[in-house]
Formats: C-alpha cells, structure tokens, sequence
C-alpha cells in the first residue's frame, strides 16, 4: 500500500469510529449537500455519515433495474439512497478500502431494511467486478483520493456496459496549489493535495475511451496556503 492510499485509509477508519461513536460529519462542515430530506427520512440514515461534497444519486438520474457502482462508498449513503432509486429489480454495489467503513456501511443498510445493496471490499483502481457489470458508476469526493487517477477511471469504464454512465461528484483544482501542500499527505486525506485540473480530469476521461465529458463546478473554496478548489460534477457516458 502507497504512502497516500494508507494515511487516506487511517484518516477515513477515524472518521468511521467517530460516525459510530454518534459524531457524524457535521460537527466538522464537510457533510455533502444537496440531499433530499424525504429521502433520508425513508432509509432511515442522516446525512451526517457523508464525508463527500455532492449528491451524485440525483446527478446520475438513476432508474428502476439498474445496477449501480459506487466507488469509495464509506458509510453507504449513496449506495443505499441508488438502491431505493433503482427498486427491488435493481441493485447498488458499494466497494470500499476500509475495514470500519465497511461495518459501518452494513450497519446503515440493516436500519435501511433495504436488501438491493452489496458492499465490497477493495481498491477504487482494481473494482472486485466483472467487465459490464453495471448501468451507472456513481463517487462522491473520493477520486481525488487516489494517485494513480487514470487507473480509477479505466475501472470505471470497465466495469461499465456500454452506454453506461459516469456522474461523480469531486473535487478539482482550479488554481494552482502551493507546492508544499501538494506534497502533504494530509492534505491528500482532506481532500485537497490530490485534486488536478478540470482539463485534466476531462483528458483522463476522454483517455479512458469516455464520450462527451461534462464538468460543472458548482463551488469554490481558497486554500489558505495558495490556490482555489472547487466542487464539481462530472458526467460521461461510455459509448453504446
């Protein structure tokens, strides 16, 4: 395991024990928006066990029978929120690193009473699934997380059948970082070290055989040592 891949995964196990311990994400400001109270409401999760920055389950516009991917799924909101959406005739898949965050995921689908959702254990870059297993590959702040970036987008397109669909909610860099916090690996874990450019992301993407990219930022935050990061969707589509 890479240095960032094991300083991410510390960071995350902590905030799984904090999120059991009845501490939820809120008390830090990093809880996703966007979520639909009703929502929450009919699995029984609040939204506090999020540590992403979006709603990708509305981005994805997900419909009944599909089968969707989550990459990086932490306390399984997303995944369980998609498994609702997609009805019993569907199912949601949710793939994680992270011993804790994995119980913690199937603690939360036990309150949901939801049985459409399976959670994996394993790397966002090495997908434990077959080539065209799903309709949709969903992520919320976590691709940023990762060093090899173009390896997490080839899984996606993997694992994609054809004409599936990407939409992701994550972090990019808008201006350039100062170096020194590039090289932080805390930073990487706070999801700031390991954004890269939104013309870059487009390339991997377009590099990994996607069609018609589309990156929307919908919020900006300056980085006190130098530089701004934003909140961005992101939708492609693997070609029919």
């Amino acid at each position: 395991m890479s240095d960032i891949q094991e300083v991410v995964r510390d960071h995350y196990a902590a905030a799984a024990r904090q999120i059991a311990a009845g501490d939820d994400c809120s008390s830090s400001g990093c809880c996703s928006p966007g979520y639909a109270p009703q929502d929450l409401i009919q699995i029984g999760i609040s939204a506090g066990v999020s540590l992403g920055c979006g709603n990708p389950t509305a981005l994805a516009e997900l419909r009944p029978g599909e089968t969707v991917l989550d990459l990086g799924s932490g306390a399984g909101l997303d995944v369980l929120l998609s498994a609702r959406r997609v009805g019993p005739r569907g199912h949601a898949y949710g793939v994680d690193m992270t011993d804790e965050m994995l119980a913690l995921a199937e603690s939360n689908k036990a309150k949901s009473g939801l049985a459409n959702a399976t959670f994996l254990k394993g790397g966002i870059d090495a997908v434990p699934l077959p080539e065209g297993a799903v309709d949709v590959v969903i992520s919320n702040c976590v691709i940023n997380l990762a060093a090899d970036k173009a390896a997490v987008i080839a899984e996606a397109f993997r694992v994609l059948r054809p004409g599936g669909r990407f939409a992701v909610a994550d972090m990019v860099e808008l201006d350039t970082l100062a170096p020194e916090v590039k090289k932080a690996t805390d930073a990487w874990a706070d999801c700031i070290a390991g954004t890269i450019p939104v013309e870059d992301y487009r390339q991997l993407l377009l590099a990994a055989g996607f069609e018609d990219p589309e990156i929307e930022v919908h919020a900006v935050t300056e980085v006190p040592e130098g530089g701004r990061i934003g909140s961005a969707y992101l939708r492609a589509r693997k070609p029919a």
